[in-house]
């Protein structure tokens, strides 16, 4: 049962995780003289390591390697690894972007996003929409399609993004990679290329050279593992609806530090018009979510329970079950496997016999 002092902790938790994760936009500044591709390929490395260390204390590594055992075939393997590529571009842009004078097109970017991924979930799995969510899909559409009619295209750089993600996780949904799961990998296959790319363009020379660095680059693995872990702490505190509200708060972070910190002109980034459309489609969008909530608290409390939570992570609890249930599951198919090669084997030999 959830209890009010949980859901007060997770709010405050939740709160500090997309506050931390907004922290991130802006170490491209802090990190100076590195470019922007240097950033977010110290951001793939310390990411990498930070990550190692959570999983590592919180003993995940048993169903990670359990998930992986699953996958049986070339074209499996070719759907798992084909989203790595569009999350090192979203890394790269979220920390390029702020260094070269787009910080407030990919906030915008981050705005829209969720709106995007509510119509794949319309027309690619057959989701319900709310009337709401229609309200501020199309509000956001009509303040998007002012800008283009009245200055002929929108930035790149906020089409990236709101364009971006919904590929990866619908590759990512295909196969129900877990989140963890599919991050550490996507890090892993990642980990050569931001290596080399900081080899070639001389990132380990200015770290090396640069003092500062020495301590802003761990504090930037720091930054990025409280991040992650708040997020783990908050998502099994929170019920899913909540928790997904409280994600809208990241983007208005960014937005927030795109004009006071960035020193960002509203008008850089597109017409007053499209800002409003889209603060007034995300606040519908938030009100929606907060009227979801509190309709299915009232009906949970009518029927004797409460909404289930995000599990990012299992209980502690149930960790040695889950263990032993991996290695049972890897075990059968190390025997079907067996089996099956015997069959084969006695299959060839009949065939043989039959040439004969």
């Amino acid at each position: 049962m959830l209890t009010t002092n949980q859901t007060s902790q997770g709010t405050i938790t939740a709160v500090a995780a997309n506050f931390l994760y907004s922290l991130l936009f802006l170490f491209g500044l802090l990190l100076q003289p590195l470019s922007g591709t240097q950033v977010a390929s110290w951001r793939v490395l310390t990411m990498f390591f930070s990550l190692v260390l959570l999983v590592s204390v919180l003993k995940q590594w048993q169903h990670i390697f359990d998930y992986l055992k699953t996958l049986k075939n070339a074209k499996e393997w070719f759907l798992f690894i084909l989203p790595t590529p569009i999350l090192g571009a979203q890394i790269w842009i979220f920390m390029w972007a702020p260094v070269n004078g787009l910080g407030l097109e990919v906030t915008l970017g981050y705005f829209l996003y969720p709106m995007i991924m509510i119509v794949v979930g319309r027309f690619f799995y057959n989701e319900d929409m709310s009337l709401l969510q229609w309200a501020a899909i199309v509000c956001a559409g009509l303040g998007i399609a002012y800008d283009i009619f009245e200055y002929g295209a929108i930035s790149w750089a906020t089409l990236f993004v709101c364009l971006g993600y919904p590929p990866y996780y619908l590759l990512r949904r295909k196969l129900a990679v877990p989140p963890i799961t599919g991050l550490i990998s996507d890090l892993v296959l990642l980990l050569p290329v931001v290596l080399v790319a900081l080899y070639m363009n001389g990132g380990f020379e200015v770290a090396i050279t640069n003092h500062k660095l020495w301590y802003l680059l761990p504090l930037l693995g720091i930054i990025s593992t409280a991040a992650m872990s708040l997020t783990m702490v908050a998502s099994q505190k929170l019920p899913v609806s909540l928790f997904g509200t409280l994600c809208y708060l990241e983007p208005i972070f960014l937005f927030i530090f795109s004009i006071a910190i960035l020193d960002r002109n509203l008008h850089d980034g597109g017409s007053m018009l499209m800002y409003s459309m889209i603060f007034v489609a995300l606040l519908i969008m938030i009100a929606d979510s907060a009227l979801g909530y509190t309709a299915r608290k009232r009906e949970d409390r009518l029927h004797g329970y409460n909404e289930p939570q995000v599990g990012s992570f299992p209980p502690r609890r149930r960790l040695k079950n889950r263990r032993i249930k991996g290695v049972l599951i890897a075990h059968r198919f190390r025997q079907i496997k067996k089996y099956q090669q015997k069959i084969d084997k006695m299959t060839r030999k009949i065939e043989a016999l039959h040439l004969d």
